[in-house]
Order: structure tokens, then C-alpha cells, then sequence
């Protein structure tokens, strides 16, 4: 199932949860976008996450995935006690000297650790030979706001740093992930605990409002049929959503491309073609070579929003290779 598709049938299944428990023009607007494999407006799209409690599972099983990757199976799974949601991922044989430290997306109020842009991640990379942590956190939902999700990626690093025997211990994330990878790696330059060896960053989304697109480049996104498309103004609004105060959308922590990008650790900055987040990834990307910070900027061609949720697309094997080949440098 290609990315749309399976955007499709996650909205819709949203929406087969939640149709009734949600006002009648509520409705309209969420089904209809449904059936087109668009995200509904965000009040709308809060609200269903709210009532249906989650993301529905859309993503491969154990069973298949282990059936095409059948280096998976040995992999060590265990849910340690690190103070929020987690899932610990150690190889079957030797670990080399990097473990990573890793933060689902969901647009800060979805996702989980089933999830493959989470479940996946961690076990390849530890079929791979270095360790993953993967962190769940609070959800901008029932009222939930910044710094909730922060402090819980704050909490799960600081056990990581304490409890896990890493020779260099790296913070990334995806999508809303990445965002609040980068959030934490700014606490930690500024007195929160020991900086990353690096950041692994994918898809992020840094800034409150979408760096300005050219036109045509937005509308070529817009009208992919093979994409998810997050429209400036989706973006926007779940900014304001997620920060619950105006003066949030300012805070260097929420939105990392505030302020001064100097002592970030060095950085991975991986983007998708087809995805309009990835102008908010370049532009702070050129903060940070501005400030000093070693960056590695890659794009997928032709890859969407999400693609490390696909386990078996090129462009989720190919970013994955991309993360592999980063940790093992270390």
C-alpha cells in the first residue's frame, strides 16, 4: 500500500470510529476528505484522535515483516522501565559502539510504538547492530499542550543516558519526532544533561509556519496522488494546537528553528521530495552550517512524508541505509 493509500485508510478509519460521536458539518468535512485520502481540517482531525483514542494500525505485522526480513526475529524487544512508554531494541550478537534514542511522528497528537515508523526503525537498526530505545510521549490531546511531549523525550533520554552502555548515544525523530528531538537537543545545550553525539533528524518540521513555498513547487505536491499532503495552513494550525499560547510558537524548545542554532550536536537532516515539510528542514539546515553545526543534508527522490513507515517502499529501505550508514561512522 502505497503512502496516500494508506493515509487514506487511516483517516477513513477515523472516520468509520468516530462519524457519530462528531457534530454533522464535522462529519461532511471529515468524510469527504476521507475518501480522498486528505487530512481533514485540524480541529476536525484532533477531535477523531481524541474520540477514537489512536492512530489505527496500518502498517505491516510482525509476520510479514519478519517474512520478508527474516534478520528481524532475533531481535531483542523488552519495554524497560525508562519513566514514559518505551520499547528496547538490542541485536542478537555484537552491538557496535553507537545506540540510538528515537522518537516516533503523528503530527504531535498521534503515533505510537506499534507503529512501524517506530517498530520497524528499531528493529532494523538493532538487526544492524545498534541499539534502539524508542520513546512514546504525551499527545496534544484533553487539553495536553508543550512542553508535555518534551519533557517525556527529556525523560526517556536522560534514563538512556544513565542506563544504557553506549559508546555514543544519538537522539533522533521523525516528522513530529524530529521536532522534538531537536527541542530536547536544545534543553541539553542549555543545561538539561549530555549533549547527543548526534542528531538523526527525518522529515522534520521545525518551524511553526511552513518556510514560504514557490507556488508551482507546492501545488506539483499538492496534487501527487501518491502523497500525504500537509498544506501550509494544516501546518499552522496544528502549530497553534499543539503550543496552546501564542507566545509558545516563539519558544526556541517547541519549534527549534528559534533562536540560535549554535552547539547543536553534529546533524542528519534527511527529507522527502514530494513532502512540503522539507522546507522547513532546509532552511534551518543553512542555520545551522551558519552557526557552525556539521550537517548532512540527503533527499529522497521522489519519497513522501512518512516513507520510514513503509518498510517495504525503496525510499524507507534507502533512508533507513542512510541512518545506518550515519551511526556506523561513530
Amino acid at each position: 500500500m502505497g503512502e496516500s493509500a494508506r493515509a487514506g485508510a487511516t483517516v477513513l478509519g477515523y472516520a468509520i470510529r468516530v462519524l457519530g460521536k462528531l457534530p454533522r458539518p464535522a462529519r461532511r468535512a471529515v468524510l469527504g476528505r476521507a475518501t480522498a485520502g486528505e487530512l481533514p481540517p485540524v480541529p476536525d482531525y484532533v477531535r477523531m484522535m481524541e474520540i477514537a483514542g489512536d492512530m489505527p494500525d496500518t502498517g505491516p505485522t510482525d509476520g510479514e515483516l519478519f517474512a520478508r526480513f527474516p534478520e528481524l526475529a532475533a531481535v531483542e524487544v523488552s519495554e524497560p522501565a525508562a519513566g514514559v512508554p518505551a520499547r528496547l531494541y538490542r541485536p542478537a550478537g555484537e552491538s557496535g559502539a553507537s545506540t540510538l534514542v528515537w522518537v516516533h511522528g503523528g503530527a504531535f497528537v498521534g503515533g505510537n510504538l506499534r507503529m512501524a515508523e517506530s517498530h520497524w526503525v528499531g528493529l532494523a537498526l538493532a538487526a544492524r547492530g545498534i541499539p534502539v530505545l524508542a520513546l512514546d510521549y504525551r499527545k496534544a490531546l484533553h487539553g495536553v499542550r508543550f512542553p508535555a511531549a518534551s519533557d517525556d523525550v527529556l525523560t526517556g533520554w536522560t534514563w538512556a543516558v544513565e542506563n544504557l552502555p553506549a559508546e555514543h548515544l544519538h537522539l533522533g525523530g521523525a516528522s513530529a519526532g524530529g521536532n522534538l528531538a531537536a527541542g530536547v537537543a536544545k534543553r541539553l545545550r542549555d543545561g538539561a544533561g549530555p549533549l547527543p553525539a548526534s542528531l538523526v533528524l527525518a522529515y522534520p518540521v521545525f518551524h511553526a509556519e511552513l518556510p514560504e513555498w514557490n507556488p508551482t513547487a507546492l501545488a506539483a505536491i499538492r496534487d501527487n496522488p501518491g502523497v500525504v499532503y500537509f498544506s501550509p495552513d494544516w501546518v499552522r494550525d496544528m502549530s497553534r494546537h499543539y503550543a496552546g499560547d501564542a507566545k509558545i510558537l516563539e519558544d526556541p524548545y517547541a519549534f527549534p528553528a528559534n533562536g540560535d542554532a549554535a552547539g547543536t550536536p553534529p546533524t542528519i537532516m534527511l527529507n522527502c521530495e514530494a513532502d512540503t515539510l522539507r522546507s522547513s528542514a532546509q532552511v534551518w539546515a543553512e542555520q545551522l552550517r551558519a552557526a557552525g553545526v556539521t550537517v548532512a543534508e540527503h533527499q529522497e527522490p521522489g519519497a513522501g512524508h512518512g516513507c520510514l513507515g513503509e518498510p517495504f517502499s525503496v525510499a524507507g529501505q534507502a533512508m533507513l541505509d542512510r541512518i545506518t550508514s550515519h551511526l556506523r561512522r561513530w
